[in-house]
């Protein structure tokens, strides 16, 4: 799949093991989004920009570099939020924008209800956050309302994908780079992704 980036690190599949586990308690949960969110993270900024600069240690300067680019990261609510203190914990001064969108059962579709965003961008780099890419529903629109926004680079960070979910997000936005922890087989007629692990918002909070 073009422009899908599936994490093959051994860190990756074995929290992802213990998160797909029904026995799994919503504090633990919560701690492996977090965890995994952060390896994620690692891969999708591999291409940030940097500038050098000179570093003054003990013994000598050292030539280092410095991020040129602020980033964003954008939690679809909820399910999103828990991924955000894993990016976090990498990129401490990256700005967080929520958007809520939540899907209508009947039609599957997403329905915008929650976006503060201001006038005009203040990152360059925006990361949609959210464990599930279901329908792809979700994950088109957040992209659609940031690219109106002005963001000039956008990348979806998940940890399950459906192929009818990434499918539908790169008909609509094949620029866009995916990255996540695995691609599942297929949705359920409900638009459930199996095998899945669940409702990621019901399983983090407790609200099964």
């Amino acid at each position: 799949m073009d422009n899908v980036f599936v994490s093959n690190h051994p860190l990756v599949k074995h929290k992802l093991s213990r998160l797909r586990d029904v026995e799994t308690s919503p504090k633990k949960f919560r701690e492996l989004i977090r965890e995994i969110s952060g390896l994620l993270a690692y891969e999708a900024t591999a291409d940030l920009a940097v500038n050098p600069v000179d570093v003054q240690t003990p013994l000598a300067v050292a030539r280092g570099c410095e991020l040129t680019e602020k980033i964003g990261l954008v939690p679809i609510l909820r399910s999103g939020l828990g991924m955000v203190e894993g990016v976090w914990e990498l990129m401490p001064t990256a700005e967080v924008w929520h958007i809520g969108l939540y899907r209508d059962e009947k039609t599957l579709k997403p329905v915008e209800y929650y976006n503060k965003l201001p006038i005009a961008p203040s990152v360059g780099v925006c990361l949609i956050l959210d464990p599930m890419l279901a329908t792809g529903g979700s994950a088109a629109a957040t992209i659609s309302i940031l690219k109106k926004w002005g963001v000039k680079r956008i990348k979806f960070m998940g940890i399950i994908g459906a192929p009818e979910g990434i499918q539908a997000v790169h008909a609509e936005h094949p620029d866009v780079p995916l990255y996540i922890a695995a691609v599942d087989d297929h949705l359920n007629e409900v638009g459930y992704i199996v095998p899945g692990l669940g409702d990621a918002g019901d399983r983090q909070f407790g609200t099964a």
